[in-house]
Order: structure tokens, then C-alpha cells, then sequence
């Protein structure tokens, strides 16, 4: 006869504050937002295996993380009153829900509506991970590692995801997306509780010390960086095909690419904040717009491959110092959350500028877009950015 005092066993949970937790931590706010890592093969395989056009394709895409923006934005108003991990749970089982329902759907306008749905589920779960992610003691190094595993399973996606399409269709990419939500579920009861802290009367009051002008600066200069490289990202499959290069070495490139991008937020790690703000975000908007530039001699398929590169290294190396900069000008913290908003509808909007574009399937007129939009990022950033190193 069992004794009815005796506790039940729980699971082992990971160290709160440990490695372990970093990367289960990295995966559930990955699993929201996991689409944006291997957009490009999802814009190519609507295109591939549902005879979409590009505009079609760029716009399904694009609402699902317009639906991710929203998500978001709403689950800063609750994320400090709600018991998260039943509520990530949830959020969880209704992306596999989606995922497996978007298998079956084939007509362009169902499932634009469909993945906008998506993504407010997705959007909202990945404002929970990054709440409780604030929560640990070192967030910086989850943050790191974030970026470590969208980086890194983002290229395994890309590597093997295009090549499936042709021979299993385009709800291979719905099931991978599904999978991962999966995974992320399977890990949650090992993860601790992570409760919110409590609000000091000094945080509240920091809230009225908002610098406004530089933080709204700071934002759009985010929203331009996201838009105009994601612009480029979601096409580049089409972008590489239509100068003539093969699936195959267009799959490894961009997994090469994302799997090199990591260090990009490696150095970021490394160097910090020893040359200020100014000077790598200045060095990245250099080196992002030659990145971009290369795409257009793309029918030289080292020039393809040196463009992805660079971008990729650049993209994880000048966003941790925009999002740096936001928060640098809102001492209280909250208001700063906002750039996650800006982030996201920035990388929403690419793909639906650059779907319109695309109509003729004019490259050379999408490349310019994004090298606009990576200029007008930079005019954001650099006059914030030297007035804050100039203040420190």
C-alpha cells in the first residue's frame, strides 16, 4: 500500500542559471519565430511546391511575422501576471496545431490568414521566453545563445529543407516547423520557475527618465536594419536561381553562411562595448551595404557566396548593438521592450516590400531597396549612438 504522505518525484530541473538552461531557454524562444530563420526556403517552397507566385509567397512570409509583431507587443502587458509555463504550454500546442493544418491548405490567401495566426501565437511565446530570459542572472549569455541555436538550426534548415520540397512537397517545411515546436515542449518541465522580480522604487521612477528623441531615433534605425536585410534573405534562393546557380550549392551556401553568421554575435560578446556603439555600427553599415552590393554580381558564384557571408556576419554582429542602444536610453527597462516590436515588424515588412517588388522578379531593383534601407538605418543610429559614447 503506497503511503499517501510520501511526495510525488518531479523532474530534475536544470541549474536556473546554468548552461543547460541558456540552451533550453534558446529553444523556446526560437520556436516561435523559427519561420524567420528558414524563410528563405519556406519563400522558395511555396514557390516550389504550391506554384505560388514570388508576391504570394513574400506575403505569406511577411503576415506571419506581422502576426509575430502583434503577439509581441501584446505580451508585454501580461507576461509579469500570468503563470508562463502552462501558458507556453499552450502557446506550444497550438503552433503544432497550426503547423499541421497549414499541410493541407494550398490556396494563397487561406494560408496568409492562417500564418498571421501563427504568428500572434508565436509572437506572443517569444515574449515570454524573452521576459523570463530577463529574469536569469546572466541574460546576456542566453541572449547569446539565442542566437547560437537560430543561427545554427537555421542552417540546417536551409541546408536540407529546399532539396526536400521537390520530393515530399511543401508540408515538409509546415512538419520541421512543427517538430521544433515539439522539441521545445518536451523541454519545458526541466526548466525552472523563474518567478518575476520584484519592481524597485527606483526602477519605477527610472521609467520617467525616458530620453525619448534618441530612443525613437534608436527604434527606426532597428526597423530599417531588420526590414532591409530580411528584404534580401527571403528572396536570396530566387535571387541566386535567377543568376543561374544550382539548388544544391545555393542550399549549402546559405547554410555555410548561417553557421559562420554565429560569430558574429561570438565577437559582439568578445569586445562588447570597449569601442563604444558608434564605431561597429558604423563598420557594420559599411560593410552590410558592400554585402548587399555583391548580390548583384551574383552570376559569379563566389561573389554569392561572399554576399551571404558577410551578411549573415554583419546581421548578428550590428542588431545586438541596436537593441544595446535602444535600451541604453530608457533606464527603466520597460519602454525598451518596444524594440523587440520594431525588430519583428521590421522583419515583416522586407518580405512584403520586397513581394512587391518582385511582381517582374526584379532583383537588381530588390537589392536597392535593401541598400536604402541599410543607408537610412545607419543616418538613425550613428547620432544617438555618438551622442550616448560621448555621455559615457
Amino acid at each position: 500500500m503506497t503511503d499517501s504522505a510520501t511526495p510525488r518525484r518531479s523532474l530534475p530541473k536544470a541549474d536556473p542559471d546554468g548552461l543547460i538552461a541558456a540552451v533550453l531557454l534558446a529553444f523556446m524562444a526560437t520556436a516561435g519565430l523559427f519561420y524567420v530563420n528558414i524563410m528563405p526556403a519556406l519563400v522558395s517552397g511555396l514557390q516550389d511546391g504550391l506554384g505560388f507566385t514570388a508576391r504570394d509567397a513574400g506575403l505569406v512570409a511577411a503576415l506571419n511575422v506581422y502576426g509575430a509583431a502583434g503577439g509581441a507587443f501584446a505580451a508585454v502587458f501580461v507576461v509579469d501576471r500570468i503563470s508562463w509555463k502552462p501558458v507556453a504550454l499552450g502557446l506550444l500546442s497550438a503552433l503544432i496545431a497550426i503547423d499541421l493544418i497549414s499541410t493541407q491548405l494550398t490556396l494563397a490567401p487561406v494560408l496568409m490568414a492562417v500564418r498571421f495566426g501563427h504568428g500572434l501565437v508565436g509572437g506572443f511565446l517569444v515574449g515570454i521566453a524573452f521576459a523570463v530570459i530577463a529574469r536569469t542572472k546572466a541574460p546576456d549569455r542566453t541572449f547569446g545563445m539565442l542566437l547560437v541555436v537560430q543561427f545554427g538550426l537555421g542552417g540546417v534548415g536551409l541546408l536540407f529543407l529546399p532539396g526536400l520540397v521537390p520530393r515530399f512537397g511543401t508540408p515538409v517545411l509546415f512538419l520541421a516547423l512543427a517538430a521544433f515546436s515539439a522539441t521545445a515542449a518536451a523541454m519545458l518541465p526541466f526548466l525552472s520557475d523563474y518567478p518575476p522580480r520584484s519592481r524597485s522604487a527606483e526602477a519605477v521612477a527610472a521609467r520617467g527618465l525616458v530620453r525619448w528623441v534618441p530612443l525613437a531615433a534608436a527604434l527606426v534605425a532597428v526597423f530599417m536594419f531588420q526590414a532591409a536585410n530580411m528584404a534580401l534573405s527571403a528572396f536570396v534562393i530566387d535571387l541566386g536561381r535567377a543568376y543561374g546557380l544550382a539548388q544544391p550549392f545555393i542550399s549549402a551556401t546559405l547554410a555555410t553562411a548561417n553557421w559562420i553568421g554565429a560569430l558574429g554575435s561570438v565577437l559582439v560578446v568578445m569586445i562588447g562595448l570597449r569601442f563604444g556603439r558608434l564605431k561597429p555600427i558604423a563598420l557594420g553599415a559599411v560593410l552590410t551595404v558592400l554585402g548587399a552590393l555583391a548580390f548583384l554580381r551574383s552570376d559569379l558564384a563566389g561573389m554569392y557566396v561572399l554576399a551571404n557571408i558577410v551578411t549573415s556576419v554583419v546581421w548578428a554582429f550590428v542588431i545586438p548593438y541596436l537593441l544595446g542602444l535602444c535600451a541604453a536610453f530608457d533606464p527603466g527597462g520597460r519602454i525598451a521592450t518596444l524594440a523587440g516590436f520594431f525588430s519583428k515588424l521590421g522583419l515583416a515588412s522586407g518580405p512584403a516590400l520586397g513581394a512587391v517588388l518582385l511582381q517582374e522578379t526584379h532583383f537588381p531593383r530588390l537589392v536597392t531597396l535593401a541598400v536604402i534601407g541599410l543607408c537610412l538605418s545607419a543616418a538613425f543610429a550613428l547620432v544617438p549612438a555618438r551622442a550616448l559614447d560621448r555621455s559615457t
